[in-house]
């Protein structure tokens, strides 16, 4: 034991085994859902098999949070995050792409993360985007996910006509045993939330799942279905295809897609690691946070493998908080939480069992809580809350972030530009904005150029 206090720095950190791998449980459970969650999201779309993705968001999640608690010491957890599967799930096959291609999007976005990391430019973008189209995308994607978990749950549904004078989405009738599941579900996380249960997302989970399968909306296999060894089909699915985007799409668009997945990842991270880390105590007086360097390789390089496992990227979880709340200090809490998540590989077959319908509350509430984000806009500001309306908006209402990143991006630059605030724009916002105005006249360009 004394190897592992002073590797994991104990005495420094003041903490214990015994607290740290309460904390390490901790954070497990209240991450746990993303096993059910995420194949209800990427398994249909892509063709995939949900008990598949489900071992493989173990299994993946379980040897990068490993890794971040051995390589930077820090009570961390990763698994893949939401807002970028649904990307993948919806954007990306939007696009034309397969399973074979989306992933390899995510492969390729991780590369090129892992190389800013290693040259030191990762931050300057942090830096170069402004902090009110920051807080936007994080809007954005949790309404895009709320919007996600309301037409799984079978309570809004789009409509065909693309100009008709009829909305884009309508409220459905609830006539269908699949919306009662999904409502009553969704009683039960709120619940669960606001009493301030610790494992309240997986809990609402198992518990819809169980009173979908008394109604009928879900069936349970025979045993020996059940019993099972892991199914890890999906792994090795983002190096097969990983240039396919550039072949669907062309070299633009998908540089500027890669990019503004990137994006996602980078504010995502950041946000969360120096949150945590100010919370947890480990952070310096300016909010920087030591030995950044080695938490932002372990991330990327999580990106990369959750494309090459085939279940999205993976980034660090706000959900580290709970651990840390439990007195986690040191990286031993995050090996704690990669282990349960190996040992619930063998959890993935029951993820067959589990339907949207049990997992779209979920969706509402992580929706919900990265929608309060926006109490820090100031939109009563035109020259701030244009740019960022557009971006929140325009996420969920075109099932794709790129549009919404894109849109804040266009806007921001040119109400600065006309307000003659020039200096305020980093060349770099200047390089991705002209990038994005390409993107967004490309098939006008498409027009003169053949």
């Amino acid at each position: 034991m004394s190897a592992i206090t002073q590797y994991f720095k104990f005495d420094e950190r003041k903490t214990t085994l015994g607290t740290e791998a309460r904390a390490g449980l901790t954070t497990f459970l209240v991450m746990a859902y993303i096993i059910f969650l995420n194949g209800n999201i990427i398994a249909k779309p892509l063709g995939l098999d949900p008990t598949a993705v489900a071992a493989g968001t173990a299994l993946i999640a379980g040897i990068m949070t490993i890794a971040m608690g051995v390589v930077a010491n820090y009570p961390f957890a990763l698994a893949a995050g939401l807002g970028i599967n649904a990307l993948v799930a919806f954007t990306l096959t939007a696009k034309g792409l397969d399973a074979r291609g989306a992933m390899g999007v995510i492969v390729l976005e991780g590369v090129a993360i892992t190389i800013l990391v290693i040259v030191g430019l990762r931050e300057a973008i942090m830096n170069a985007v402004p902090l009110v189209l920051k807080r936007s995308i994080g809007v954005g994607i949790g309404l895009f996910i709320l919007f996600i978990g309301l037409a799984n749950g079978g309570i809004v549904n789009g409509q065909a006509s693309a100009y008709g004078s009829i909305p884009a989405v309508t409220l459905q009738p609830l006539t269908d045993p699949r919306q009662a599941v999904f409502l009553i579900g969704l009683a039960i996380t709120v619940a669960l939330y606001v009493m301030k249960i610790r494992a309240a997302l997986i809990i609402s989970i198992l518990v819809t799942t169980v009173i979908a399968a008394l109604v009928g909306v879900t069936t349970v296999p025979s045993l020996d279905k059940l019993i099972v060894g892991p199914n890890f089909s999906t792994l090795g699915i983002g190096l097969q295809d990983p240039f396919q985007v550039f072949v669907k799409i062309g070299p633009i668009a998908a540089i500027l897609t890669i990019f503004a997945i990137m994006l996602s990842d980078f504010f995502d991270t950041m946000g969360t690691v120096t949150g945590i880390a100010a919370e947890a105590g480990l952070a310096e007086k300016d909010g920087s946070v030591p030995g950044i360097g080695r938490v932002l390789i372990v991330d990327s390089l999580a990106a990369v493998a959750g494309g090459v496992g085939g279940v999205s990227s993976n980034t660090t979880y706000i959900e580290s908080a709970a651990g840390v709340a439990e007195g986690g200090r040191t990286g031993f809490a995050s090996v704690v939480t990669g282990v349960l998540f190996l040992l619930a590989i063998f959890l993935a077959p029951i993820a067959g069992i589990v339907p949207s319908a049990a997992t779209a509350p979920a969706l509402v509430l992580v929706g919900y809580l990265m929608f309060t984000l926006v109490k820090d806009i100031p939109v009563a500001e035109a020259e701030e809350g244009i740019p960022a309306l557009l971006t929140i908006i325009l996420m969920p209402l075109t099932y794709d972030i790129t549009v919404g990143i894109g849109a804040g991006f266009v806007s921001w630059v040119f109400i600065k530009l006309i307000k003659g605030k020039i200096g305020e724009i980093h060349p770099l916002m200047w390089l991705v904005t002209i990038g994005f105005v390409v993107y967004f006249a490309k098939d006008w360009i498409g027009l003169f150029v053949k």
